[in-house]
């Protein structure tokens, strides 16, 4: 019963604007934090059809001290999940109204002209723009494995690959078990929505994580030469950091700052899964690191991915009953300001990258602004990826060189991205950030650009099926 009473807590924290989802699933104090991630994941993706049976079965009627979110999680496991996993008398409860309920779902199967459950998520594009249209993507853990391999062992388990997509028009026409290579980031399959992976070997085994082609863009656009020192400031769940690790091929060393133990104790596991070795975990508030620690004195490169409103996760309650107040943006703002201009102080800091999972100006390009005006001439926008086609909102000159994401125009999360460099004394050569999956040198040196990406050479262990 811990679990589902977790999950209901969760969906009440969303609907109150509490946080983002991850935020939430890791603050929770439950121990299995993976199960709970996926209960409420998949709660969220059911909810307009489970808002309908909970309707349709009038059970909030009938059970008067039974709340909505703890209903919607109940009923999700009892019809669509692997079965109640509680006893006591919430499962009586379910069992008592199990006939109304699966005749409602029935009726629902009819009406929208469906067979099967997934079908009757169709719809909810409509509801939800983008919830159901952003695609499964797979990041290949090169520490493990590459990216040859793991596409011939999905071969192996029947599905279909395609080979490199062309445009943004292939990722969305993906179906059954057919998969692509990503247009823009190298060691990043696509497959098609719901594509379910959290029980296959090569997830359980650490070879594939499973994040969002937009949340790879950070660290893909740090792109920290082998052997750098690096800060990842506001470090868990760690898929950043692992990803991190992956480009540095775990030569250099990682600073990852949390202030949640729970979270850096699921973070080490989740990072010694993936076979990360050049990292150390500090249970820390980034703000109390003193940038003068000699530990600290060759951090080139900084991650800075600060609490946020979480306002473009695909996956949250829709965002007008989720949207924060005019006051919690601005402490949001406030803190992300702070945080920002405190990594910019590190002395052999030659590049950061500052992304939020947010929609909002205020904690995107305002924050950048307002931070690059504190600091002078020190530090300037760099013009990264510029083949991306959304950019930042034109809210001060030279905003274009933001980056943003969204369902609609990259079938991502919304996010947002900012490459910051060194200007003036002090400053590195200028870098050449990557552009493209094909035109980056660290992955296949001398291709040309348009150029497919080299085979990759067979040297990581394999998993057996």
């Amino acid at each position: 019963m811990a679990l589902y009473s977790a999950a209901a807590a969760v969906l009440a924290g969303l609907e109150r604007g509490d946080g983002g989802i991850k935020a939430l699933v890791y603050n929770s104090g439950f121990p299995r934090v993976r199960q709970l991630y996926a209960l409420v994941s998949e709660t969220l993706r059911y909810s307009p059809v489970l808002e309908k049976l909970l309707a349709g079965a009038a059970l909030l009627q009938a059970e008067k001290k039974l709340p909505p979110q703890l209903a919607k999680v109940l009923v999700y496991d009892l019809l669509f999940g692997k079965g109640l996993k509680c006893g006591g008398r919430w499962k009586a409860l379910a069992r008592r109204h199990r006939a109304r309920l699966e005749a409602e779902l029935a009726r629902l199967k009819v009406q929208r002209k469906v067979s099967r459950s997934e079908d009757l998520l169709a719809p909810v594009a409509a509801a939800s723009p983008g919830a159901s249209q952003v695609p499964r993507y797979v990041r290949v853990n090169t520490l493990k494995t590459c990216v040859d391999d793991v596409i011939d062992f999905f071969k192996r388990q029947g599905y279909s690959y395609l080979g490199q997509a062309a445009s943004v028009e292939d990722l969305r026409a993906l179906s059954g078990k057919k998969f692509l290579l990503d247009l823009h980031l190298p060691e990043l399959l696509v497959f098609p929505p719901q594509t379910d992976f959290h029980d296959n070997l090569l997830y359980t085994s650490g070879h594939i994580i499973l994040q969002d082609k937009a949340s790879c863009l950070p660290a893909f656009l740090l792109s920290p030469a082998a052997g750098s020192h690096i800060i990842d400031a506001c470090a868990a769940p760690g898929n950043k950091t692992s990803h991190l690790a992956a480009i540095l091929k775990n030569k250099g060393q990682i600073f990852a700052f949390d202030v949640d133990t729970k979270r850096l104790a699921t973070m080490n596991t989740m990072l010694m899964r993936a076979g990360v070795t050049s990292f150390q975990l500090a249970q820390q508030d980034f703000l109390t690191v003193d940038p003068g620690n000699p530990k600290y004195s060759k951090v080139t490169c900084i991650l800075l991915d600060p609490s946020c409103s979480g306002s473009g996760m695909v996956n949250r309650v829709p965002r007008e009953e989720a949207a924060p107040s005019a006051e919690r943006l601005q402490a949001l703002a406030g803190f992300q300001r702070k945080v920002l201009s405190h990594a910019l102080s590190f002395p052999a800091l030659q590049r950061l990258v500052y992304s939020t999972c947010s929609l909002y100006q205020e904690e995107n390009e305002d924050v950048v602004h307002a931070v690059l005006q504190e600091r002078g001439s020190a530090f300037r926008l760099v013009n990264a990826f510029p083949s991306w086609p959304c950019r930042g909102l034109a809210a001060f000159p030279g905003a274009e060189s933001c980056l943003r994401a969204s369902p609609a125009d990259t079938l991502t999360h919304g996010f947002f991205v900012a490459v910051l460099e060194r200007h003036g004394e002090g400053a590195a050569a200028p870098s050449s950030l990557p552009v493209a999956a094909e035109e980056n040198p660290q992955h296949g040196e001398g291709a040309e650009p348009g150029a497919a990406p080299k085979k990759r050479k067979r040297k990581k262990q394999r998993v057996k099926e």
